[in-house]
């Protein structure tokens, strides 16, 4: 007997499997779900190639608001507290309310972050009270000084969020600050200056320096240099020395306090010229008894 070789072995294996293929049958439909499928994933691929996800998802929620609003779950009263300087519209727009939302289907889980996207609101709530009724609390921050920043001037919050890129003519008054970072410390040198009304008073602007100190801008072009450090020990000498002695009405450009054992001016150059000539007057001439 001749031995089998690999090869013959491999060749009947072969014909089992072709027998097999050859005698196995088709399920009934298969061709159908077979072409069927093909078509969705055609479809799927040229939705997500043609971007109309948003517009599929769109067209269902709109669907869907309409049977819920069909049903008896149309919001027809909207209820608002704290809103002052952002409009009912804005909030509207903000929350996701329009008039097609339905309140079964309206996700009220989501709409306080989405309205605290307005720099403006703090907090929000939003409750539904079924079956048509919506309520919507929020909690704005308040304009608490001006920002001018690289020839911009922003109005800000205490905390130095940026209410609004522009000014309204309404909050012209708040206090100035300037410069880089000026915006998140204000409330640091605002708070400090309420304490003394007489010099508030006087400010025109806070001007942060290098991000470390403060320069104070008076409404006569006088400027006050403050330290880095114990500022209120600062601002507590400038008052008493302008109560005593009329200091920031006289003919000065500048007070210097960051150095805590004195206190230095520069004088106007019409008052140091004259200084300089009452000093000059007062040298004896020459050849005349000292």
């Amino acid at each position: 007997m001749r031995p089998t070789t690999s090869s013959q072995i491999g060749g009947r294996r072969l014909r089992r499997w072709s027998i097999w293929l050859f005698n196995l049958r088709v399920p009934s439909g298969a061709g159908v779900a077979a072409s069927t499928a093909f078509l969705l994933a055609t479809l799927a691929y040229g939705v997500v190639v043609g971007d109309h996800i948003p517009n599929i998802l769109a067209s269902l929620k709109e669907a869907r608001d309409a049977a819920a609003n069909a049903a008896g779950f149309r919001i027809v009263a909207i209820a608002m507290t704290g809103e002052r300087h952002v409009s009912r519209e804005e909030i509207l727009s903000a929350a996701g309310v329009t008039g097609t939302t339905s309140l079964l289907f309206f996700d009220v889980e989501d709409a306080p972050d989405r309205l605290k996207a307005n720099p403006w609101i703090a907090d929000a709530t939003v409750l539904k009270l079924y079956p048509d009724r919506l309520q919507i609390d929020i909690k704005e921050r308040a304009a608490f000084a001006l920002w001018q920043q690289a020839g911009r001037v922003s109005v800000v919050a205490d905390d130095g969020t940026v209410l609004e890129p522009y000014v309204n003519p309404r909050l012209i008054p708040l206090p100035l600050v300037v410069g880089l970072g000026a915006a998140a410390r204000s409330k640091e040198i605002l708070t400090l200056l309420d304490r003394y009304p007489d010099l508030r008073d006087q400010v025109r602007a806070a001007i942060l320096i290098g991000e470390r100190r403060w320069n104070l801008r008076l409404r006569n072009g006088l400027d006050i240099r403050l330290p880095e450090t114990d500022v209120e020990q600062a601002l507590t000498t400038l008052a008493a020395l302008d109560r005593d002695k009329k200091l920031l009405s006289r003919d000065i450009v500048t007070v210097d306090l960051r150095l805590a054992d004195r206190v230095t001016v520069q004088l106007s150059e019409a008052a140091a010229a004259a200084r300089a000539e009452a000093l000059k007057d007062k040298k004896p001439k020459k050849g005349a008894p000292a």
